[in-house]
């Protein structure tokens, strides 16, 4: 095992991964930028450097900064946590080349799954159908009209590198094309420094499923079961769940061993997660994988009993997987509620300022059994800075039922005390609390339905 990881990250998911490198008794050092030089995170690391200003480009996304940061702590491996560089192949590379562990997919993995054209090509192959659309890249209009007369309207046109929602555009018909790609092109270069699209069929009333999956150095490959994550709002998760409640036990022990067989002759090492999209015909296309760990990982190990992060460094460490899939049994119902510093009723526009309030059961925060789990570094009087996403921390409920894990975690989102900035909480107990979500038929549309409940309760 590593004795001194850099964790090259910050906030909430720092702190988680500080906590597992404490339990295996591993030294860890926090970078920060200056914005976040008050990071109430930074108080359990056991050492912490500054790599640069404020703005992400000048420090989290400072690869030399990083990386001089490595060599100065004497850190052996480095985690990228999720965002910034953490599927960046690039930098995956260098930290190769210095000698430092990159805890993560090795670069190869990093560059074939990254590229979401070339990862659905590959995954075809190997037994993984995708959405049907363009065969590869649209690099003009006129491709990307002859693909969609192809494939049929409505259409998606979708960046290739990044996520998160950019780069995305739906097209209904034929007129539509041009803006909406000049559009997502421009949208994709700002966001990824990568204008280039590809199309794919858009499907009406999809859901968001998305498989966890574990690989060590060895060949070896498991799966913790899926998530749910059809709760969105502009193309990004507010709240998820696991398992899926339409997706049945056959279901997933069968397209979760064709993942496994998949990756594992892809030689995929470290922790990733394959993301699906469900049409109403209960079809599962192939969405993306993103090599890296996901913000929703919580539900999995709640259901699972599997620490994650703990393992991404162990078998970063030449460790062998010690479960079997015979090993991974999904136990009760998992939900997760993103808590975001955005304004609901300005279009969830980002809310950063100081948290007056921010109080819960100190039994809660990372409590990796549950029955209820706060993951976040917050804490009252802290200041949420301006330069980085509104995640605020994420608030995870366990129960045997998934009737029973709605009402714990309508109980908890009443007992978590937050002042001082406008929240989701609102929307994700109106969501909770509706029709839909508790039948257990909803999609990725009916955000507008959930926020209509939410406007009446104001």
């Amino acid at each position: 095992m590593f004795r001194r990881v850099l964790v090259a990250n910050r906030a909430e998911i720092a702190l988680r991964v500080i906590h597992a490198c404490r339990k295996l008794g591993v030294e860890s050092v926090a970078v920060y930028s200056e914005a976040d030089s008050l990071s109430p995170h930074l108080q359990h690391a056991d050492e912490t450097i500054c790599i640069g200003p404020g703005p992400s480009a000048g420090s989290y996304l400072n690869q030399d900064a990083i990386l001089q940061a490595v060599r100065q702590t004497n850190c052996q491996a480095l985690h990228p946590g999720y965002g910034f560089l953490a599927e960046n192949a690039r930098f995956a590379a260098r930290c190769q080349a210095q000698g430092t562990t990159f805890i993560g997919p090795r670069p190869g993995s990093l560059r074939l799954m990254g590229d979401k054209v070339t990862a659905r090509a590959t995954m075809t192959k190997l037994g993984v159908t995708g959405v049907p659309g363009s065969q590869g890249l649209v690099r003009s209009e006129q491709e990307a009209a002859l693909a969609a007369e192809q494939v049929g309207f409505p259409v998606l046109l979708k960046a290739t590198a990044g996520g998160g929602g950019k780069g995305m555009r739906i097209c209904r018909s034929p007129d539509e094309l041009p803006r909406a790609y000049d559009q997502a092109s421009l949208e994709a270069l700002t966001a990824f420094g990568d204008g280039s699209l590809y199309l794919e069929r858009f499907v009406e009333s999809g859901r968001h499923i998305e498989f966890q999956v574990l690989g060590d150095q060895y060949g070896n490959v498991v799966h913790l079961g899926e998530r749910e994550c059809s709760v969105q709002r502009s193309n990004q998760k507010l709240l998820e769940e696991a398992p899926s409640p339409c997706v049945s036990q056959e279901r997933r022990a069968t397209l979760g061993a064709t993942l496994c067989s998949a990756l594992s002759e892809l030689g995929y090492v470290g922790a990733g997660t394959v993301e699906f999209l469900r049409a109403p015909s209960g079809e599962l296309f192939f969405l993306e994988m993103n090599t890296r760990l996901q913000v929703e990982h919580p539900v999995s190990e709640l259901v699972t009993g599997i620490d994650l992060v703990e393992w991404q460094l162990r078998v970063a460490a030449g460790q062998r997987l010690t479960l079997t899939q015979d090993d991974i049994a999904l136990r009760g119902h998992a939900i997760e509620c993103r808590l975001n510093a955005e304004d609901p009723t300005q279009g969830f526009r980002p809310a950063p300022g100081l948290l007056t309030r921010f109080e819960a059961p100190d039994s809660w925060r990372y409590a990796q059994a549950g029955p209820v789990r706060l993951d976040s570094h917050a804490v009252a009087g802290y200041r949420i800075p301006t330069f980085y996403d509104s995640l605020i921390g994420k608030l995870i409920v366990h129960a045997d039922t998934r009737e029973q894990a709605i009402e714990r975690m309508l109980d908890a989102l009443k007992q978590l005390d937050i002042e001082g900035v406008p929240t989701t909480r609102g929307v994700q107990r109106a969501v909770l609390d509706s029709d839909a979500f508790r039948s257990g038929e909803y999609d990725t549309a009916q955000m507008g339905a959930f926020m209509a409940t939410y406007k009446e309760e104001i």
